[in-house]
């Protein structure tokens, strides 16, 4: 998945701990085998291919999957949307960029991404792609449901508790050796080598989004490095997004719908959901809470 994951798990003595994160570690790959949109081989390579063409028969797992991301889709109105994939690499965040892209391009780039053409058929469990040249993608997901299930893995072996860390992407259960809950650093987008909080995680997800590392700015205007789905513009106003949810996929994808959404928008979505809730920090290094989030500064 082009990311790094670190396993900490709590057991009885090293070599125990060993085989648990073995176990973990052979999960992870057995989804990215799955869902990478890179491996030639895999079903979701293989849906890609046949856009335009024809439905493609999938596990129930990746079928499953697709179908909770189009939910998510809804839920955001379009913010989140795995078709992203489809999109033209108009906008580059490595510094190559001397102008903004024109605005014909920037609309072109987005003609074939729509949640709305993943067209899913249960009784066959499979999935078509309505458009010829169309992808999905689980860059935005997929980390986060590779953690869970290695989470769930590992709790069904017996693990008392642990961390899955998919590159910032945090997955904890159970509690430390002394008794103590699992305590998240918030990073402080405004200088990456400190935290601004200690947040306790009790058998939840804790994932940070944040665009401090990649972007442009053009005319005085900083664009985030994630992009609109809808209309192809980077997002702005946002540096950083916190979600905490009882499942990492979904603290995955609503971190970055957040960015898409905006402020008032996306508080007042994370609002609705029970069991959900998320820090917001603006290009001001203004913090916005929903209703039921303490922070503890450090």
């Amino acid at each position: 998945m082009g990311s790094r994951f670190d396993v900490t798990v709590v057991a009885n003595n090293a070599e125990e701990g060993d085989e648990y994160i073995d176990l973990a570690v052979n999960e992870i790959s057995r989804i990215e085998k799955l869902i990478s949109s890179w491996d030639p081989n895999s079903q979701t390579s293989e849906i890609n291919r046949n856009a335009g063409l024809r439905p493609v028969k999938v596990d129930q797992e990746l079928f499953d999957l697709i179908q909770r991301a189009i939910g998510i889709s809804k839920l955001s109105d379009g913010a989140f949307d795995i078709s992203y994939a489809s999109m033209d690499k108009i906008w580059k965040f490595d510094g190559s960029m001397t102008e903004m892209p024109k605005a014909e391009d920037i609309e072109n780039s987005v003609s074939k991404v729509g949640y709305q053409n993943i067209i899913l058929d249960q009784d066959s469990s499979s999935v078509f792609l309505k458009l010829e040249g169309m992808k999905i993608g689980f860059g935005a997901i997929g980390k986060g449901y590779a953690a869970d299930k290695a989470k769930s893995l590992l709790i069904q072996k017996g693990v008392v508790a642990g961390i899955i860390n998919a590159s910032g992407d945090m997955n904890t259960w159970g509690f430390q050796p002394d008794g103590k809950e699992w305590k998240v650093a918030i990073t402080n987008p405004l200088d990456k080598n400190k935290a601004f909080a200690l947040m306790p995680v009790t058998n939840a997800a804790v994932v940070t989004s944040g665009n401090y590392e990649k972007y442009v700015t053009f005319n005085g205007k900083q664009y985030s490095h994630i992009i609109d789905p809808r209309t192809g513009y980077p997002t702005t106003g946002i540096i950083s997004v916190t979600v905490f949810a009882p499942k990492a996929e979904l603290a995955d994808a609503l971190a970055t719908s957040i960015f898409v959404m905006g402020i008032e928008v996306g508080l007042n979505r994370v609002n609705q959901l029970p069991k959900i809730e998320c820090i917001i920090i603006d290009d001001k290094g203004a913090i916005h809470t929903s209703n039921n989030i303490e922070i503890d500064k450090i």
